[in-house]
């Protein structure tokens, strides 16, 4: 099975599925995107990782990473390795210093501990032709653009210090898809 190495390119609210978000997977070095949604739960385990947050306590995701570091588990990488009937899945390959073994995992978990493992994210070809979506050059190019402060932003009239200072407290209060949305648009920003 020859292995695509993909990214978290983005996140956003699912236009189509009430209360899903979209975790778009980005090809490395090439220009396709494999679309998956995931729940909320999921998206903001995903966005805490990525913004390196720490929560007052820990996460199902940090705790599953202590258990498998305190019992010398190691996440080698993760495979989103089927695609049926609409659904990802994935696997986590996993070495306990003796064995590698593939564990069957659902993709947003397995995207969520990806992160926090720091180990690669991979596909395949057939899971690209299948689900994927080639961007042409432009919108990869609005891809990475700032995106507009508009009336649609509830955080556009706040100054970065408002917002970093706004993410602590909602990550204090384990508010953590408002400090998601936060962190979001502190990104755009940059």
């Amino acid at each position: 099975m020859d292995k695509i190495r993909m990214e978290i390119v983005g996140m956003s609210y699912s236009q189509l599925q009430n209360g899903a978000y979209a975790l778009i997977l980005g090809e490395v070095d090439g220009k396709r995107r494999l679309p998956i949604v995931i729940g909320s739960f999921e998206a903001q385990a995903i966005a805490i990782a990525l913004e390196k947050m720490k929560p007052a306590r820990p996460l199902t995701h940090d705790l599953f990473k202590s258990f498998a570091e305190t019992f010398g588990v190691t996440l080698l990488e993760v495979v989103i390795n089927k695609f049926i009937e609409g659904v990802f899945h994935a696997v986590l390959v996993c070495d306990d210093g003796h064995n590698v073994v593939e564990i069957d995992s659902r993709t947003s978990d397995a995207v969520a501990l990806a992160l926090r493992f720091n180990c690669p994210i991979y596909t395949t070809e057939a899971i690209l032709k299948a689900a994927g979506v080639e961007m042409d050059a432009e919108a990869l190019e609005e891809e990475d653009e700032d995106n507009p402060q508009n009336e649609n932003n509830p955080w556009a009239s706040y100054t970065d210090e408002e917002l970093e200072e706004m993410m602590k407290k909602a990550i204090e209060d384990e508010e953590y898809e408002k400090a998601s949305q936060i962190r979001d648009e502190l990104k755009r920003r940059k």
